[in-house]
């Protein structure tokens, strides 16, 4: 949309829509990833890229000899179909001699909370949890991972024993462009899909290393760390999915864990980097589709944080109607904090939890170069400056607060689907 045919913007917040009105002379864009102009087949790409592999065999020849396959694949926090990829992975390994009961479904929450057997159902399908077993990976119990010491950097490796006990290992996801190691997918379905805590955290805090995230970057230190991690579990194939940002599939990639992966990330950034004039004064960010809690949700920083500038204001708007975190609310009582204090509070082990400690740290990086105003139905005003950020009641509010901050010719970017938007200087 250019800078005339502005007025009117609508922007997705959970199962409702957000309208709101902005002149003309402020709008620089408002900038979506682009949508499928025709729908793809799901059925026939889903088979089309099983029977064409990306840098190794057809699934039913690598697996053949295997006596246990295990699965391991997104939660419901993801878009990717996996109620549609995982039977055709199925019917493939039926091919090659193995049997539904030799295959266990393992769902990579990452340090999300478990799903319930309801929310299993919904999200893999009833056939799926009909001809296979599906389970949580227990990040909490350590009785339910492996250590495999330390890698060259020295992150320590603790991944889900089912994986490690599996002859072989696939991961199921899909690839967009993330903050932590360039973009999703591959072998983040392993680290930190089903690791332990201490791993995720450990390459969290890898990434806030660097002055700003790594969106869109698609090689870089997070990134050769995870897949290194995949390498040494055993990560034997991907079978990974572009969406538009609809969920709509575009195209599926299976292979090699590297291979296909890269030639993903190639696909991913054309449905998803979006060419911007420069950076804007205002940047008003919705999070959907990573609408649950914040945990998820904070995705919308980084793009926004790309198309800001320094000592712009970025409006988040998000419904979280879990809140901040469910499995990591402590967070609050340090996430305020600036970078210095954050980093020496690291070092020192002040902080148990590594990987909310991380995030932290990318939040408060996010902070020092910009204003953050929060619109938020799930998260009250108190949490919200707990996080470090400006509670507003609506866009109007939030908007008329940034204005008021930057002057009457201020220019604003819209990111409707921020965390699914690469922004393109």
């Amino acid at each position: 949309m250019n800078r005339e045919e502005s007025g009117s913007i609508t922007l997705p917040f959970g199962d409702r829509e957000l309208t709101f009105r902005l002149p003309a002379r402020n709008l620089v864009a408002v900038a979506s990833p682009q949508r499928v102009a025709e729908p793809v087949d799901e059925a026939g790409e889903i088979r089309r890229a099983l029977a064409e592999p990306i840098g190794g065999p057809r699934l039913a020849e690598a697996a053949r000899r295997a006596r246990r396959v295990v699965i391991a694949a997104d939660d419901f926090t993801r878009c990717t179909p996996v109620e549609r990829m995982v039977p055709a992975l199925l019917d493939e390994l039926n091919r090659g001699g193995i049997r539904d009961e030799q295959v266990t479904v393992l769902i990579a929450l990452g340090t999300h909370r478990p799903m319930s057997e309801a929310e299993v159902r919904e999200h893999f399908g009833p056939e799926v949890v009909e001809r296979v077993q599906v389970v949580n990976h227990e990040w909490q119990e350590a009785s339910a991972l492996r250590s495999l010491g330390t890698t060259a950097s020295g992150t320590p490796v603790e991944i889900n024993r089912l994986a490690l006990e599996a002859d072989f290992l696939i991961g199921v996801g899909s690839i967009v462009p993330h903050h932590i190691p360039g973009y999703s997918g591959g072998a983040k379905i392993v680290q930190p899909g089903i690791s332990g805590a201490e791993t995720t955290g450990a390459t969290h805090y890898l990434s806030t290393r660097a002055a700003q995230s790594y969106l869109g970057r698609e090689e870089n230190p997070v990134r050769a760390e995870i897949d290194g991690i995949g390498a040494r579990v055993g990560l034997k194939a991907i079978f990974n999915a572009v969406l538009d940002p609809d969920g709509r599939l575009v195209q599926a990639f299976y292979g090699d864990p590297l291979q296909a992966h890269r030639r993903g990330v190639v696909r991913s950034r054309q449905v998803f980097g979006v060419r911007l004039p420069g950076r804007a004064d205002i940047v008003i960010a919705g999070s959907h589709p990573y609408d649950i809690e914040f945990w998820q949700a904070h995705k919308t920083l980084y793009p926004a944080d790309l198309a800001v500038k320094d000592g712009g204001t970025i409006i988040l708007v998000s419904p979280c109607p879990e809140g901040v975190s469910v499995t990591h609310r402590d967070m609050l009582d340090f996430t305020r904090f600036d970078p210095g204090r954050l980093e020496q509070m690291i070092e020192d082990r002040q902080l148990k939890d590594l990987v909310s400690a991380a995030l932290a740290l990318a939040w408060a990086k996010v902070r020092q170069r910009s204003a953050v105003h929060l619109v938020s139905d799930g998260i009250p005003s108190e949490e919200a400056a707990a996080l470090g950020f400006h509670p507003f009641e609506s866009i109007p509010a939030a908007l008329a607060a940034a204005m008021l901050r930057h002057g009457p010719e201020a220019t604003v970017t819209v990111l409707p689907h921020a965390p699914a938007t690469l922004p393109l200087l």
